[in-house]
C-alpha cells in the first residue's frame, strides 16, 4: 500500500513538473512578445514624434491657401457673370437684329420608314 502512495505521488509530482515546464515556456515567449511589443511602440513613438507640428504647419499652410484664393473666386464669379451677360446680350442681338435668319441653313426633319 505504501508502495502505490509513492507511485502515486511521483505521477503527481511528474505532472506537475510537466506542467510548470510548460508555464516556464509560455512565459518566455510572453516576454519576447512583450520585449518586441516595447520596441515596436518606442520606435513609433520616435517615428510619429514630430507627426504633430507637421500637422499643424500643414493647416496654417492651408489657411493661408484658403485666404489667397478667396479673391480669385470672387474673380472667377465675376468673370462668368460677366460671360453669362455677354452670351444673353449676344443671343439677343442675334434674334432681334435678324430676326429673319433663324432658321436658314436648317433643313426641315426628315422621318426615316
Amino acid at each position: 500500500m505504501v508502495v502505490t502512495i509513492i507511485v502515486i505521488n511521483v505521477l503527481i509530482a511528474l505532472i506537475l513538473l510537466y506542467v510548470a515546464r510548460r508555464l516556464w515556456l509560455l512565459r518566455q515567449k510572453l516576454q519576447r512578445v512583450n520585449n518586441k511589443l516595447i520596441a515596436i511602440n518606442r520606435s513609433a513613438g520616435a517615428a510619429l514624434a514630430g507627426t504633430p507640428n507637421a500637422i499643424y504647419k500643414g493647416q496654417m499652410g492651408l489657411s493661408q491657401l484658403k485666404q489667397r484664393n478667396e479673391p480669385l473666386q470672387v474673380q472667377i464669379l465675376r468673370v462668368r457673370q460677366v460671360l453669362s451677360l455677354l452670351s444673353v446680350g449676344q443671343q439677343a442681338w442675334q434674334r432681334f437684329s435678324f430676326p429673319n435668319t433663324a432658321f436658314l441653313g436648317r433643313q426641315t426633319p426628315r422621318f426615316r420608314k
